[in-house]
């Protein structure tokens, strides 16, 4: 485990964080407002490895570790985290394509997701089925060389403005076992959308249904071989809820930072807030609630590198944490604003309100607890 970022490592966040100040933050609040998905500016950013981080180099990924992600998602954030996660979210998406798909699958695909030409999604969530993951519906069905695809997935990030779905079906019996991956692609017949989803916040990310009707696509578009598709999925969301918390952790410190900034302008009862101790106290422990989120992060990263038997604990442990306090730091950051926290002009209420759905997202905080609690027990037998 690493205290002290190398100098790579420290290029690597200091340039997506000049990214973010420079092509994501000025446009920010736009783009909530008017629901703008930026194709083209996350494209920018591809073009500087990251829309295929941890990607392998053959096919033009990065080759970077999950601890780099880390520090590359939180970066972003700070700029907007809903940009910074969907990105997240096609990396994820991508590394599925990439650690489980054959060398044809991986050369088909992989270096236009890496350029992000191609835009991933993933598809695992349906409307009865979100936590109980394992108890999807949606069903594949072999017909000849293709599959025969019906069902619904829900609460997708990207659809409608993509071209990849790496989905999640049911090839077989129930449970997980009966649980295969395929890769869809946009404008195969039969798949079509639901309405964009009318959000809290992640306004600049489209959210909509992904609904297959008799949808036929090629055995060959499979990830490995029938009924690992659960053991697939999970596998990507040990690194998507380190991404997701980076994302958390990177638009608390930008509402912390404007907090800080705002105490040093505003005057009340003849001083200025910055130099009330209560507030000072108060700004002090959302520094140190965000440090300890982000050491936590660190050290889950370090050990998914290394695929230590703990990581998926580690992972989750990182997820429920970080995400907790990211929404609770921005939140406290808008209380310090007082009613221009309000206001959407300056930018807080932004970030709370997307903050808050990475406490539902890639596993609610209480199935991260539910997976402590079982490896805990699980380790005292």
């Amino acid at each position: 485990m690493q205290f002290t970022l190398n100098e790579d490592q420290i290029a690597v966040r200091e340039m997506a964080r000049q990214f973010a100040t420079d092509k994501i933050a000025p446009h920010a609040l736009r783009w909530d407002e008017d629901k703008h998905f930026p194709v083209e500016v996350m494209r920018e950013a591809a073009k500087l490895g990251i829309g295929g981080i941890y990607i392998r180099d053959d096919v033009g990924g990065s080759a970077l570790t999950r601890f780099d992600a880390a520090l590359i998602f939180e970066a972003l954030a700070t700029g907007c985290p809903t940009i910074s996660a969907f990105i997240s979210i096609h990396n994820m998406a991508s590394w599925m394509i990439d650690a489980f798909g054959s060398d044809a699958q991986r050369r088909n695909w992989l270096p236009k997701l890496c350029t992000m030409d191609l835009i991933a999604s993933y598809c695992l969530t349906e409307p009865n089925s979100g936590s109980d993951a394992a108890a999807l519906r949606t069903r594949a069905v072999r017909d000849g060389d293709h599959y025969v695809l019906n069902g619904q997935k829900q609460f997708i990030s990207g659809a409608g403005g993509g071209d990849l779905y790496v989905v999640m079906v049911r090839t077989g019996g129930e449970g997980p076992g009966g649980i295969s991956t395929l890769v869809v692609e946009d404008g195969t017949p039969g798949v079509s959308f639901g309405n964009n989803e009318r959000k809290m916040g992640w306004n600049a990310q489209p959210t909509r249904a992904v609904i297959f009707e008799d949808a036929r696509v090629p055995i060959a578009n499979r990830l490995g071989e029938e009924g690992i598709g659960f053991k697939i999925a999970m596998a990507g969301l040990d690194g998507g809820r380190l991404n997701i918390t980076a994302c958390s952790l990177g638009g608390a410190q930008n509402a912390l930072d404007k907090a800080r900034d705002y105490m040093k302008e505003r005057r009340a009862f003849g001083k200025r807030l910055d130099e009330f101790q209560a507030l000072q106290f108060r700004l002090a422990d959302m520094a140190i609630e965000l440090e300890a989120a982000r050491s936590l992060l660190w050290r889950a990263a370090a050990a998914l590198d290394r695929r230590d038997a703990e990581a998926t604990m580690l992972c989750a442990m990182a997820k429920r944490f970080g995400t907790d306090v990211g929404f609770e730091v921005a939140n406290q950051a808008l209380q310090l604003h007082g009613g221009y926290g309000y206001l959407s002009e300056y930018g807080i209420e932004k970030i709370v309100r997307d903050l808050r759905v990475h406490q539902i997202l890639e596993g609610t905080n209480e199935i991260m607890r539910l997976i402590v609690a079982r490896k805990l027990i699980e380790g005292a037998r």
